[in-house]
């Protein structure tokens, strides 16, 4: 008979075989879509994941997450969008000598409808007619950038929030990630404002897997670098969650006070979770970018911080595993919530509808199961059933001493 406390781990194997297989076997005409809403559906798992890590183990209430993802895909896209290599000198751009070739830095330009107003780079490749190959950056490095810059960002962050608690803190990561969204918007020349800026695929020349092409338009190269993305963070969030360091900010979690009275150096753990959980959410971000092609201020909007955290709080805040299946699971609930029905003579437009389920379900969790939908069943299937046996074999111990005594006492007399 299989051991209860094995059952999570099964599951879990079970889920990751299914959708390292799934992509290979589902063969259906909407294969594209279906590939898109799970690629999605693993973005917003590592978020969720992530900001359950700061959330629910270390009790920072943080609004700012979407901001830390802003910051890696944002670093990506300019590092992608402004940065080449070239063998020659462009004499038209800045420029710097690196080795046998040269660092090119492009002049922004912003938004203009202009044909006339050309970039730098635009206008050597004129004069170059063909001679001279243009390098771009290559994806990995605008990620590494991106998931770097993250971790920057939550380091002086982290530094920042160290005196603020409870609603201070949601209230100053909420300004955070509102002036960052106005900043990028406000400054056209350079991010290009509303109207986003554009990056190269993740496989703009395409790839090759076990002897099958793939174009840049497939979405079974960037499903892997997604899943994996999400695997990697799981594993560290799990490895991070049975070490000393779990222990520590689950004790910032319960009493910060008490903690730093026992000991734990409370800054440097509050710091280390918001530079941990920044840099996941921005490697989330840049990889996502990639992905779509275009990142714009629109990725910044409160409704998008309120979504992550609705995932989180239905699957399960306080366990980050149950936070990034519930993720997965509501992002394919959204998506087939579009579909519009009717009853009678009446059409329902779920488009419009699909939020006020999603909210209904959101209530519901938060009234009879404020641990997540999916809290409950981990816990009985880990250690949290052995509580009440172990008080119901107390019980029966205390019932049948008890019992003797009063026994005992009747023959005494």
């Amino acid at each position: 008979m299989m051991n209860k406390t094995h059952a999570p781990h099964i599951a879990g194997l079970v889920l990751i075989a299914f959708f390292a297989v799934f992509p290979f076997v589902y063969t259906a005409n909407d294969y594209p879509y279906i590939m898109h809403i799970i690629i999605t559906g693993f973005y917003y798992a590592i978020l969720t994941s992530s900001w359950s890590m700061l959330a629910g183990y270390g009790g920072q209430f943080s609004f700012g997450h979407m901001g830390f993802m802003a910051v890696g895909a944002y670093t990506a896209a300019l590092f992608s969008h402004y940065i080449y290599l070239t063998p020659e000198p462009t004499n038209f751009c800045t420029e710097f000598s690196f080795g046998d070739s040269y660092l090119i830095v492009l002049n922004p330009i912003g938004v203009t409808s202009s044909t006339l107003v050309q970039d730098c780079l635009s206008q050597a490749m004129e004069v170059w007619d063909g001679s001279v190959q243009v390098t771009p950056m290559p994806v990995w490095l605008g990620i590494t950038l991106g998931t770097i810059m993250g971790g920057v960002f939550g380091f002086l962050i982290g530094m920042l929030v160290l005196p603020l608690r409870a609603a201070y803190l949601a209230l100053f990561t909420l300004g955070f990630s509102e002036i960052l969204r106005a900043m990028i918007s406000a400054e056209i020349s350079i991010t290009r404002g509303q109207a986003g800026i554009e990056l190269p695929a993740m496989f703009q020349n395409g790839i090759t897997l076990f002897g099958r092409h793939y174009d840049k338009t497939d979405k079974l190269p960037p499903y892997f670098v997604m899943f994996f993305l999400l695997l990697a963070c799981l594993a560290i969030l799990a490895w991070l969650a049975k070490s000393k360091f779990g222990l520590f900010i689950r004790a910032l979690r319960e009493d910060q006070d008490a903690a730093a009275a026992l000991g734990v150096n409370t800054t440097r753990y509050k710091v280390m979770v918001f530079v941990i959980t920044s840099m996941m959410a921005s490697a989330g971000g840049a990889t996502m970018a990639y992905y779509i092609g275009i990142v714009s201020p629109n990725n910044l909007v409160i409704l998008q911080m309120s979504l992550i955290v609705a995932m989180a709080v239905i699957g399960g805040v306080e366990n980050f595993v149950a936070a990034a299946v519930g993720a997965i699971l509501l992002e394919f609930l959204l998506e087939m919530l579009r579909n519009s029905f009717e009853i009678g003579p009446i059409e329902v437009d779920m488009t419009t509808w699909r939020l006020v389920v999603f909210g209904v379900v959101l209530m519901l969790t938060l009234r009879f199961s404020p641990k997540g939908l999916l809290v409950p069943a981990i816990d009985y299937f880990t250690r949290g059933h052995v509580a009440k046996e172990t008080v119901a074999k107390r019980v029966i111990a205390d019932d049948g001493d008890n019992s003797g005594d009063k026994t005992k006492g009747e023959t005494v007399s």
